[in-house]
C-alpha cells in the first residue's frame, strides 16, 4: 500500500466524523481565530485535523519504514516482541491483545520505537530493533520523533496558557531529561477484515500526532452511540488529547474513545498502514490535576470532580497497566477488560445485551 499512487475513493455511505481542521502555521504565529478552533475541538471531541506541520516528508518515509520492517518474517519480527509484562516498546504481533469484552482477538500488528531510544541513539536507553528501523535510525526515524514533538510540544503551550497553568509547567512534565513512554508507531493492518483491529479505548498518554492514508479510525462522538468513521485528508495530521492531558486539565480537556476497523468500502481490499507519535508524560509523574497551579482547573475539578483522576498511579504505571491487561494471555475474564480502561466513564450498550464502558 505505500507503493500506491492513487487510493481507493473515501465512500460517502458511512458515517463520517465531522471535524476541525486548524492550521499549524497559524497556531505557530499565535492567530487568536485558529487558537480558539483548537480549544473548542480540544474540550468538545478531543479529535482535529492539522495541517501545514511540515513534517510531510519524515511521514511518507515512516510509510516505507514501516512496510518494510513488517514485512520482515515472523520469526524475526518476534525477536524484538513486547511480552505480556506492559512494555510499550518493541513489536506486538496480531492476535495477542483483547479489543472488547468477549476478548475477541485484533488483527493488527505493529511496532513501537521509543522516543528515548531514538534521541539517545546509537547508545538505546530501552531495547533494540530491527536492522531496518536501525538503518533509518539517522535519516528517518530521527527527525520524524524531533519534528514531532515539536508539533505536539507547540500545542500543548497554547493549552497550557489556556489553562492558566504557570510557563513550563506542562512542558517540565514531559521534559527528555528521565524515561518516558513517548514513542514513534508503524501499524499494519491485512486486506479483507471483518472485525476490530484495535478495539475501544482512550489513548493512554498526552497527546497523538497521526498519520493515515486509508480509513478505518473511528470516534465516538460524546453523547452519541454511532461511531463514525475519520475520513483521512491528504497532507493532514489527526491530533486528539490522550488520558494524561485529561487529567492534568481537571476534565476541561478530552481524552475521547476511538477505534481501528476494516477500512471501508473499497479500501478494505488493500493492506493498511498508519503512522503515529504519542506523547507521553515521564514515567515517575503522577497523573493528577494541576489544580494547584491553576484556578480554571480547580474550578473544573470542584464542579466535576472524577475518581479516576486520582488513582495515584504514575504515567508509567498507569500506561503499563493498561497495556498488560489488554494482552490475552493476562485475561481471566471481562473483567480484565474493564480492568485496562482509561478515562472513560459513560456506560454504552453495544449488540444485544453486550455493555461495554466508554468516554
Amino acid at each position: 500500500m505505500p507503493g500506491l499512487t492513487t487510493l481507493p475513493s473515501f465512500p460517502t455511505d458511512v458515517p463520517i466524523h465531522t471535524m476541525l481542521v486548524l492550521d499549524y502555521q497559524l497556531l505557530k504565529a499565535g492567530d487568536q481565530g485558529e487558537i480558539s478552533k483548537l480549544w473548542h475541538a480540544a474540550t468538545h471531541t478531543g479529535f482535529w485535523y492539522l495541517k501545514n506541520h511540515g513534517v510531510e516528508w519524515e511521514v511518507d518515509a515512516m510509510f516505507d519504514l514501516g512496510a518494510e520492517t513488517l514485512a520482515l518474517p515472523l520469526y524475526e519480527k518476534m525477536k524484538y516482541e513486547q511480552g505480556d509484562n506492559g512494555d510499550s516498546f518493541g513489536y506486538k504481533a496480531r492476535g495477542t491483545i483483547a479489543t472488547d469484552l468477549s476478548g475477541t482477538r485484533d488483527t493488527v500488528e505493529f511496532l513501537n520505537i521509543a522516543q528515548d531510544d531514538v534521541l539517545s541513539w546509537p547508545h538505546p536507553i530501552h531495547r533494540s530493533y530491527p536492522s531496518t528501523v536501525n538503518a533509518r535510525m539517522g535519516g528517518v526515524l530521527s527527525p520524524f520523533v524531533r519534528k514531532s514533538m515539536d508539533v505536539n510540544n507547540t500545542l500543548l503551550g497554547i493549552f497550557e496558557r489556556l489553562l492558566g497553568l504557570p510557563a513550563g509547567a506542562i512542558a517540565a512534565l514531559h521534559a527528555t531529561d528521565e524515561p518516558s513512554g513517548s514513542e514513534a508507531r508503524v501499524v499494519k493492518t491485512p486486506p479483507n477484515q471483518s472485525s476490530a483491529g484495535i478495539g475501544a479505548h482512550t489513548d493512554f498518554g498526552t497527546l497523538t500526532f497521526l498519520h493515515n492514508r486509508l480509513g478505518g479510525l473511528q470516534v465516538l462522538p460524546p453523547g452519541s452511540q454511532e461511531w463514525q468513521y475519520v475520513k483521512p485528508l491528504p497532507g493532514h495530521a489527526i491530533c486528539n488529547v490522550g488520558d494524561a492531558l485529561a487529567i492534568f486539565s481537571g476534565g476541561i480537556l478530552r481524552s475521547n474513545l476511538h477505534r481501528l476497523m476494516p477500512p471501508p468500502g473499497q479500501q478494505s481490499r488493500y493492506e493498511r498502514y498508519s503512522v503515529a507519535f504519542f506523547t507521553r508524560p515521564q514515567n515517575s509523574v503522577v497523573l493528577r490535576p494541576l489544580e494547584e497551579a491553576s484556578h480554571v482547573i480547580a474550578d473544573a475539578v470542584a464542579k466535576n470532580p472524577k475518581e479516576e483522576f486520582y488513582s495515584g498511579a504514575t504515567a508509567g504505571e498507569w500506561t503499563a497497566r493498561r497495556i498488560r491487561k489488554l494482552r490475552l494471555r493476562n485475561r481471566k475474564g471481562p473483567e480484565t477488560w474493564f480492568e485496562a480502561k482509561g478515562t472513560e466513564h459513560q456506560v454504552v450498550v453495544i449488540g444485544a445485551g453486550v455493555v461495554t464502558a466508554s468516554a
